[in-house]
């Protein structure tokens, strides 16, 4: 672009407006080199200077000797108007990089300015510095990226930078993702809409360097605690008639049915002599068997009464414990696998695992001083005759599974229940003669009644603790003192270890009273 200098003398208007808006300096941050976008720059004769200007901020430029002619490479990105023969003011208008040449009257070259246009970033330095707190946080532009080098004291600091980058610049769209808490250098990079600011075009990126001071570690400690309690109850008759009298035959055979659990007793032919119940006899032990039998020539009345009252309780503890560093994404698993056969062409049968037990799963993210963010997923599964299929005479067993995943925030050392359950079924049947079994006291010989009681508490607790390392003398393993008993102490006293817990020359790490560690009584 050529101006003349005709249109140089009508400058003042412009040179008036660009001082208004004349970039201002802005004291650096401790440790960092600022880069001052100044507003009078004095050229050498012949020389070449790069320069970086301001997105809208001008500045004035005095030259050597009078100039003739400026040339300007790319004059939607700056404006070079000349004030006199030997001075000129330049205003950034679009982001981007451009040259200008000042022509003597001789056609000599004066100076050469390779220019480039960024933001003006010093006054968000200074904001990050305020709103974060011990932060040493450098920005600086590579084109039309945004990138942040320093440091910040927590992982969470450093997402709070990128969004206060992304606000400033007006993107239009919130991080898309989080910085990596490390020593090192964590990188981010946040694509945000195409929110031009000034008047440039595509979209800005936030690529975030910024390293974390602290490498933050968090340990997680859950309690997957169950409580279940089975009550089944049984009572039933049996009878068994056969009576002949003259030409009159009569006979009855029952076997009523348990529909909620099944059959239960053992034979009860053994219990009622020679005139016992043929075809009653049952698969399952455990009832308590009674019989009466009358008999007179070739007739015989036979009963039996099965009863059964059984109490279960189960109890399961699972406490895994698991340490990861805050950003990062740790898995526990205390368990197995079994093996599921998969059907394939031509008959053909293949095996795949699947993996039972204790599970655990979580990403800690450290946001502030003792404040945690968690995403958890934790499992406890173990295998089950309840469900499973029988395919080509292969047993496939299912699993029975308590699993729970949530993202939750807890400080340090604070504890939440993120999953609880509490149920209870109740099942009864009975089965008997139709209307016989109605009937009062003596119904109960021609009925049997079939009685479930299922309840169950599950409750899963986490935990999570800002960890530090420890010296190795401080942590104490399992076996620490661990020695098995000598032979005449196995054979005669029974011991399988040593009670080092009497031993103080074998006593583990740490304050303890009594008999600790491996003991087997």
């Amino acid at each position: 672009m050529r101006h003349s200098r005709l249109a140089s003398l009508l400058a003042p208007i412009a040179v008036a407006a660009a001082l208004a808006v004349a970039a201002v300096t802005v004291a650096p941050i401790a440790g960092y080199a600022q880069v001052y976008h100044q507003s009078l720059l004095r050229v050498g004769d012949g020389q070449v200077r790069q320069i970086k200007l301001g997105l809208n901020k001008s500045m004035i430029v005095e030259l050597p000797r009078a100039v003739r002619e400026v040339m300007v490479s790319n004059p939607d990105q700056i404006d070079a108007v000349m004030q006199s023969a030997t001075r000129a003011y330049l205003i950034g208008k679009n982001l981007g990089e451009a040259n200008i040449l000042f022509i003597d009257n001789a056609g000599n070259q004066v100076a050469v300015l390779e220019v480039t246009i960024e933001r003006d970033l010093g006054a968000l330095e200074n904001l990050i510095a305020r709103l974060i707190p011990g932060s040493r946080v450098h920005v600086e532009t590579v084109g039309q990226n945004v990138v942040l080098t320093g440091s910040v004291p927590t992982p969470i600091d450093a997402t709070r930078a990128s969004e206060i980058v992304n606000s400033f610049l007006d993107s239009g769209a919130s991080p898309t993702s989080n910085s990596a808490a490390g020593g090192g250098a964590a990188i981010t990079i946040n694509n945000s809409g195409s929110g031009a600011t000034g008047g440039d075009e595509g979209s800005n990126r936030v690529i975030n360097m910024i390293t974390v001071e602290g490498r933050e570690q968090v340990l997680l400690k859950v309690s997957v605690v169950e409580m279940e309690r089975n009550v089944v109850k049984q009572l039933g008759v049996d009878l068994a008639a056969l009576v002949n009298s003259g030409n009159f035959g009569f006979a009855a055979l029952s076997a009523l049915p348990y529909p909620i659990n099944g059959a239960v007793g053992a034979a009860a032919g053994g219990l009622l002599g020679a005139g016992g119940l043929p075809g009653l006899v049952d698969s399952r032990p455990g009832a308590a068997l009674a019989g009466a039998g009358w008999s007179s020539g070739t007739s015989h009345v036979d009963a039996v009464l099965r009863a059964l009252e059984q109490n279960g309780l189960i109890h399961t503890l699972a406490e895994p414990n698991l340490t990861a560093i805050s950003g990062e994404t740790a898995n526990f698993l205390a368990g197995g696998e079994f093996p599921i056969p998969v059907a394939q062409q031509l008959d053909q049968i293949t095996v795949e695992f699947k993996k039972f037990g204790i599970g655990l799963s979580f990403t800690p993210v450290v946001m502030s001083e003792g404040l945690i963010s968690l995403k958890i997923s934790t499992e406890v599964s173990e295998l089950s005759t309840e469900g499973a299929v029988v395919l080509r005479n292969i047993s496939i067993p299912a699993l029975k599974v308590r699993r729970a995943e949530t993202a939750v925030e807890l400080p340090s050392g604070g504890s939440i229940v993120i999953a609880g359950l509490l149920s209870d079924q109740s099942r009864q049947a009975i089965s008997g003669y139709p209307g016989l079994k109605s009937l009062p006291v003596l119904g109960t010989l021609f009925r049997s009644r079939d009685f479930q009681k299922k309840e169950t508490e599950l409750v899963v607790l986490v935990t999570p603790y800002v960890v530090k390392p420890a010296a190795r003398q401080q942590l104490a393993r399992p076996d620490d003192g661990f020695a098995w008993a000598s032979d005449v102490n196995s054979d005669l006293l029974g011991q399988m270890n040593r009670i080092y817990g009497r031993d103080p020359e074998r006593a583990p790490v740490g304050n303890y009273t009594g008999d600790v560690g491996f003991i087997v009584e």
